[in-house]
Order: C-alpha cells, then sequence, then structure tokens
C-alpha cells in the first residue's frame, strides 16, 4: 500500500483523500488549525451562527459524487435548490430579485430593467456554448500534460476556440450584448466568482455565470459548513488519518524523488506521494525553499481578497434574502481600487448572506445572521483598525439610505475577518481569496499546475492551482490529481 501525506485539510484536500484511501491509499492529512475545512469554517457568537467562508453552492453533485465514493448514505448530505438566486440592489434604486427558472428570469430582466428577452436570451446561450466548448476540457483536466490535449475531446474544443470569446474583456462583451447598464453590471459580477476584474478579464469567464444561471444555487441543510463536516465525515469513515495543530515545516525529497514532510517539531513523515493543499506560493517558499519558482509565483498579478463583517442583527428584513448584493455607482473605479491602486474604495459593492432566512436555527427568534462582505485588494497592510472603521460606516450608509432602515442600531453581535487575517489562518498569500487574478488571457496556464514536473510524487490542489479558486473549482483540482495519480 503506497502512502500518501497531504498538506492541508481545505476542502480539496479533504476531496483528494477522499478519493485515494478508497483506491487503496494509505491517506494521512497533516493540519496546522484544529480543525478541518480551511477558509469553510464556521463561528458561533451569542447563539448567531456564521458560515465564515464561501457563501455561494453550485454544482452539488461533485460533492453527492465524493459521498458516493465513500459508500455513505445519499441523504447524508441534504441540501436544496433556491428559487431566487439572487437579490440585486442598484444605485439608481432599481432591484431584481433573479429567480432560478430561467424564462421567469429572462421576464423580470426586461419588466424590472427594461432589458429586452432576445438580449438576455442570445447571452445565456452564448455562456453556454462557451461553457460546453471550454468548460469540462479545461476545468476538469490538467493544462500541463500533453495527453491532455491528445484526447479527442479536446481536439474537438481546440477546433472550436475562436467561438470562447478569448479576445475580448468581459464588460466589452457584455456592453455589446446588453442594452442597460444595470444588465452589464450583473453580469460582470461573475468575475468576481475567482477574484478577477470584469473589465479585464476575458469574455470566456462568462462561462462562470453558467453555474449558477443554468445549473443553479443550492443552499446545504445545516449551511455551508456541511460541506466539511461531510467531507470529513467521509474521508475518516474511508479512514483518512488526520493529524490536527501540526504544521508541516518541509516537504522532503531526495533527488528529485518526494520522500515525506517533516513537521515543525521536526519529526519526519515518509510517503510515496505528497500533495499540498497549501497556497503554491508558500508550498515553493517556506515547504520547498524553492525560491526561484516561488518568485515567478509571486510576480503573478493576485485575486481580491476580502473584508467581512459578521453582524447578528436583532431585527427581520423582509426585502432581503439568502444572497443579496447592493451595487457600487462606480463599479470600473471600485475595481480599479481593488486590482490597481490596491486601496479600499469608498462605494464597494456590498454582499449580505443570511442563511437564517432559511435555517432558522443559525439566529435567535425574530433576528438574522448577515454575512456582510466587500472585495478587497489583497494587501493586508492597509487594513488599519482606522480603515476597518470607515469602511463599516461606508457599507451601513450605504445600506440604510437603499433600504430606508436604521441598521446600526440592530447591530449586537460583530466580528471581522481581514485579508491579514485570512493570510494568517489559511496560508493564502496576502491573503487573496483565490491565489492568482484571471485578468490576462492566458492566466489560468500560468496557475501551478497539479504536479510538480521536477519532483516525482509531487502534487498540488486548492483554490491557488489550476483551474482555480470556488468551491467547485477546488473539487475539480482534486479530481484532477486523483486522474494523474491514476
Amino acid at each position: 500500500m503506497s502512502k500518501v501525506i497531504i498538506i492541508g485539510s481545505g476542502v480539496a484536500g479533504m476531496a483528494v483523500a477522499i478519493r485515494l484511501q478508497a483506491r487503496g491509499f494509505e491517506v494521512i492529512v497533516f493540519e496546522k488549525n484544529t480543525h478541518p475545512g480551511g477558509k469553510l469554517n464556521q463561528k458561533i457568537m451569542e447563539g448567531f451562527r456564521f458560515d465564515l467562508g464561501p457563501s455561494l453552492f453550485t454544482r452539488p453533485d461533485l460533492i453527492d459524487e465524493l459521498v458516493k465514493i465513500a459508500k455513505m448514505p445519499a441523504n447524508v448530505f441534504n441540501y436544496k435548490k433556491l428559487d431566487t438566486l439572487c437579490n440585486y440592489f442598484f444605485s439608481n434604486g432599481k432591484k431584481v430579485s433573479a429567480p432560478s427558472n430561467l424564462e421567469d428570469f429572462v421576464n423580470v430582466f426586461e419588466s424590472e430593467l427594461g432589458e429586452p428577452k432576445t438580449n438576455t436570451r442570445k447571452f445565456l446561450k452564448k455562456a453556454q456554448e462557451i461553457n460546453n466548448i471550454a468548460g469540462k476540457v479545461f476545468l476538469e483536466n490538467s493544462l500541463h500534460k500533453v495527453s491532455t490535449y491528445l484526447k479527442s475531446e479536446t481536439l474537438n474544443s481546440m477546433a472550436q476556440i475562436h467561438r470562447i470569446d478569448s479576445l475580448r474583456t468581459m464588460n466589452s462583451a457584455n456592453t455589446k450584448a446588453f442594452k442597460t447598464p444595470e444588465a452589464v453590471q450583473f453580469f460582470n459580477r461573475f468575475a468576481t466568482y475567482n477574484g478577477s476584474n470584469p473589465f479585464k478579464t476575458p469574455a470566456t469567464l462568462n462561462l462562470i455565470s453558467t453555474l449558477e444561471m443554468q445549473d443553479g444555487a443550492f443552499l446545504p441543510k445545516n449551511g455551508m459548513y456541511q460541506i466539511t463536516q461531510t467531507l470529513f465525515d467521509a474521508g475518516k469513515k474511508l479512514g483518512v488519518v488526520y493529524h490536527f495543530n501540526q504544521a508541516v515545516s518541509k516537504i522532503v525529497n531526495n533527488k528529485n524523488q518526494v520522500k515525506g514532510i517533516e513537521t515543525e517539531e521536526g519529526v519526519l513523515h515518509e510517503a510515496d506521494i505528497v500533495i499540498s493543499n497549501m497556497d503554491s506560493f508558500y508550498t515553493f517558499q517556506k515547504l520547498l525553499g524553492i525560491e526561484s519558482k516561488a518568485k515567478k509565483i509571486k510576480a503573478l498579478e493576485r485575486s481580491s481578497s476580502a473584508l467581512i463583517f459578521y453582524w447578528g442583527i436583532n431585527k427581520e428584513f423582509p426585502e432581503l434574502d439568502l444572497h443579496n448584493i447592493f451595487f457600487s455607482a462606480e463599479y470600473q473605479n471600485e475595481f480599479e481600487h481593488i486590482f490597481d491602486i490596491k486601496e479600499i474604495f469608498d462605494d464597494p459593492t456590498v454582499y449580505i448572506n443570511i442563511t437564517s432566512k432559511h435555517i432558522k436555527e443559525d439566529a435567535p427568534n425574530g433576528m438574522e445572521n448577515w454575512f456582510v462582505m466587500i472585495n478587497a485588494p489583497a494587501k493586508p497592510e492597509i487594513f488599519t483598525p482606522e480603515n476597518i472603521a470607515k469602511v463599516k460606516e461606508s457599507i451601513l450608509a450605504k445600506l440604510e439610505k437603499i433600504l430606508s432602515k436604521n441598521i446600526r442600531q440592530n447591530i449586537v453581535v460583530e466580528d471581522v475577518l481581514t485579508p491579514g487575517l485570512i493570510e494568517s489562518r489559511t496560508s493564502s498569500y496576502l491573503g487573496a481569496l483565490y491565489g492568482t487574478a484571471s485578468n490576462q488571457k492566458f492566466s489560468a496556464f500560468f496557475r501551478t499546475p497539479n504536479f510538480s514536473s521536477q519532483i516525482k510524487g509531487l502534487y498540488f490542489c486548492g483554490g491557488s492551482v489550476h483551474p482555480g479558486g470556488g468551491i467547485p473549482l477546488c473539487l475539480l483540482s482534486a479530481k484532477i490529481v486523483d486522474s494523474l495519480i491514476k
């Protein structure tokens, strides 16, 4: 039996542990924290439960597949499909509650925004076409193996490469596709799903919208943290061994062959295969000591980070749902601040997630748990207490103006997550949520591959490597590593 060591227990690390243990490998996971999940964690404060990390759930089939691999009962992971994807509030007073039913969505876009149905239908068809051509091939296979490009499905996709709209930016494509600025802003937002800038990222990434618009958005029965619990339990059932409070200090190799890892206590653990679920920059810099590679990764543009407030609210807001977006009036200016100026914008787009709308146990009776987030520069040092206070004030002013209600007096519990805390807790370089940004045409090819071409037996999974960040892509990275080890 070959021994596999996985560094980190984010969703990708837990997913690849399940796959390999089920195939007969002896899998051991080392985690520096006291708990699994990485960014996908939870916090309970005075009767309020908060999911701390990712809040949007798409592609539940990827979790279902892992449950099946672990031979667990199908109902061990329950979730429901959302009827309303998200409530959108625009700076000009317009509002859209986006239905999950596509025909209803098209109708709402016309009735609420004045966007002709033909435009919306044409756009959604084009996004699905891009996904059909590029999605499976480039998100479910290694981009750094010659064998990928010899597959018939890859050759077929390459023959249609001119149809994936890679020569325009997302904003350029969307501006041409829609009549109303609100529709453009609505679909530009999907660039943030992988921490990128719609005014720079190629229009190919319009395929991201299909995850939600075509396939639907979901909510686990017990909140997003149920994903962590399910994957952890599935791995344990199969025999995966977890070591918590065990930070890895070194990946050991001899003559370019992995030999195992060394913990911070100086203990050597031997293994035939090592998989890093740690940020690729820190993997090369701290664990491998390969400064040349770390320097190349460091030179790549970081994705956005986030500033998140967790507010226990002693009131209910019927005009809000699970997902809510309050757009900036100056969207392009906001992204320039995030990626170019690297400062906090004074009118940020605000995202609010309220799981107690569907999971009553997440807040005391008559109250709500607000996860309030803005996209932010991956620059931890600018998040001083003074700047955080300014951001909080700007968020409250924005929400109170749009909702015409006093909110600050209803905050009874508060916690804050900054880019610096994200970095220290999850080893995400500079607090970037998705590793590197996808603001260039060939950004996908510059992401860290899922395997080392220099050190045999060394692999990589998670949001900082191919195919990218977010729960679905992290789970796909685990699937890719599994296939490479096969």
